[in-house]
């Protein structure tokens, strides 16, 4: 126990995991562990929080109490990725008992913020189960003091939508003492595993292959910033009341206006005239599917999905909106699909990114009482409405839109990755765009009068940006001749190039592809390299002379920690000794 903080509910030895071998992880958890496999230290990728305030009495053991019996009925609460996984990356597997983390920090011990951060950048180790956290902070002394309910969860096993599920079955299992409330949930997460195994990826693969974004699509707004910087912008109630009503008569959502403001700002980095393809990602909440009970599964559902399309500033503005609306309605028959298998589909390299930037908004809070809330208030006891802490989730810059509990239209923007990408000047640009949409009668408007909105047009022409610095990347040596073969990948002395490792001889009776890192240094550098070899699932060894042997066995161990088998190192002391060592691994 730490000095100035309560600890309960410690992690108790999983009992055998009820799955045995567990099932396939789905192509989306496979790129979100890939994401965080290669992530820096202390950058939590794809780890997300949301909060709130609660007044009135709390009982920590009634409340862990409440807790456990909803781990006990959510299967997603007890899963985990088996360690060391099996060939073809990781798999899914179901503990038959999860004991739920709760930490309490009394007043004076920490700050929200800080503790937000610190929970966030702690992480998780994907293979124990129980990707979610509990933390409660008292904010003022005394046991009537409010606390503030802190939720740390990965995408890996649970998105937003999930963790408001578990909030609300939560509260209704603090309202029975703690009592279970029945027993597991189904459908859960192994059901929906199950039947993303059964699809058919062919009319998808059709379809992605042609509605994929093409090369050369405008993916960033202007301007730089600074990375990692967050901002908000808002609008008032009434200036969003106007533009849902503005929306409605135009038979579109707030979401296609989102896109719009963004489209336009994409269009508007390129000075030269004519159309010009644009293309950002949007979320889905993947619960639009054929699945029985997949609107209240929670689980990895949410995903994103590329979306692209042609901004001309010759045509219509009320063509830029239903081309986007159309294309919304288009794939959303897909909301199933994860982004790196429209990568593939498309011909591009897992590796290369369809779009920059990520779209998301978020449904708008129930507009009647909540009964939960009214049999809180006979215990004296209210809670505030829930609050998101959005992260990057790996791309350049993230933009999020909710409706906040008085009317007003939220934006909120995540910067990550790149100095030239410009969260502030997005945020706020698109707000002043959705506040002006309403205003002029836009359906004879062509979308160059629209984008004088955003400044003189054609802009005028801003300097080259200076040379991005080139990754570090894999070099293929020779390729396989065969799928399935595996893959040979030469990791060079700390701080040298491929070229400072000597390629062996084909290795006899084996027809793999050999390859070489070039360039990273590190750990996570090397991983991100890998990223393709890992997402196809091939077998890897990773061979080196002995000054390069401390950093392949930490590459090694960086990839079985995420699910994946561990690769076998192979270490010699020269060429020659090294060929006869990757004969002996690859036997």
């Amino acid at each position: 126990m730490s000095v100035g903080s309560e600890q309960a509910g410690r992690p108790a030895h999983p009992g055998p995991a009820r799955s045995g071998p567990g099932l396939p992880a789905s192509a989306r958890q496979r790129e979100v562990l890939l994401d965080a496999m290669a992530a820096r230290p202390g950058s939590a990728p794809h780890v997300e929080q949301l909060h709130w305030r609660w007044y009135g009495p709390l009982d920590t053991r009634r409340f862990l109490a409440a807790w456990q019996s909803v781990y006990d009925r959510e299967a997603v609460l007890r899963a985990a990725f088996a360690p060391y996984g099996a060939r073809g990356g990781p798999r899914v597997v179901v503990h038959r008992r999860v004991v739920p983390q709760l930490v309490r920090h009394p007043y004076g011990s920490a700050d929200r913020q800080t503790l937000l951060a610190g929970e966030r950048r702690r992480g998780f180790d994907p293979t124990r189960p129980g990707l979610l956290r509990i933390a409660l902070l008292d904010e003022q002394p005394g046991p009537a003091g409010p606390k503030r309910v802190i939720l740390t969860y990965h995408h890996a096993m649970l998105d937003g939508r999930s963790v408001r599920l578990l909030m609300r079955a939560f509260v209704r299992a603090y309202l029975a003492e703690g009592a279970s409330l029945g027993g597991e949930r189904r459908p859960d997460v192994r059901d929906h595993l199950r039947w993303l195994a059964a699809q058919d990826c062919g009319p998808a693969r059709a379809f992605w292959s042609r509605a994929a974004p093409p090369a050369g699509s405008a993916t960033l707004p202007q301007g730089g910033g600074v990375a990692g910087l967050r901002t908000t912008a808002r609008l008032a109630p009434h200036e969003a009341c106007l533009l849902r009503d503005w929306t409605a008569a135009q038979g579109i959502t707030e979401s296609t206006a989102l896109q719009a403001a963004w489209a336009l700002q994409l269009r508007r980095a390129v000075p030269e005239g004519g159309p010009v393809p644009v293309a950002f990602e949007t979320a889905v909440s993947g619960r639009g599917i054929p699945l029985d009970g997949a609107s209240r599964l929670p689980g990895p559902l949410r995903t994103t999905l590329p979306m692209s399309v042609e901004v001309d500033p010759e045509g219509l503005f009320a063509g830029l909106l239903a081309d986007l609306a159309d294309r919304a309605f288009d794939l959303s028959a897909y909301e199933w699909v994860s982004t790196g298998q429209v990568r593939a589909w498309s011909g591009r390299t897992p590796a290369g990114p369809a779009a920059e930037t990520l779209l998301s908004f978020d449904p708008p809070p129930p507009a009647d009482t909540d009964p939960l809330d009214e049999d809180l208030a006979a215990q004296g006891v209210r809670l505030t409405g829930p609050e998101t802490v959005n992260t990057s989730g790996g791309h350049a810059l993230s933009l999020t839109a909710h409706h906040d509990l008085d009317g007003g239209l939220v934006l909120t923007g995540v910067q990550d990755r790149t100095m030239r990408a410009d969260a502030r000047g997005a945020v706020h640009r698109t707000a002043g765009l959705l506040r002006r949409f309403p205003t002029t009668d836009r359906r004879l408007t062509t979308v160059a009068e629209t984008l004088r909105l955003l400044g003189p047009w054609p802009p005028p022409r801003q300097p080259p940006p200076g040379t991005a610095a080139v990754p570090a990347g894999l070099v293929v040596l020779w390729r396989a001749a065969r799928p399935g073969a595996g893959t040979v990948v030469l990791v060079p002395p700390p701080g040298g190039a491929a070229g400072r490792i000597a390629a062996p001889a084909r290795v006899h009776g084996w027809d793999g592809q050999l390859a070489a890192l070039d360039g990273p240094s590190d750990a996570e550098g090397c991983v991100a390299a890998l990223r393709p070899v890992l997402a196809a699932g091939e077998p890897l060894v990773l061979g080196c002379h002995e000054p390069g042997a401390e950093l392949a066995l930490r590459i090694a161990r960086r990839v079985a920690a995420f699910g994946w088998p561990e690769p076998v190192v192979a270490v010699a002391a020269d060429s020659g000794s090294l060929s006869r060592a990757l004969a002996a691994a690859l036997r």
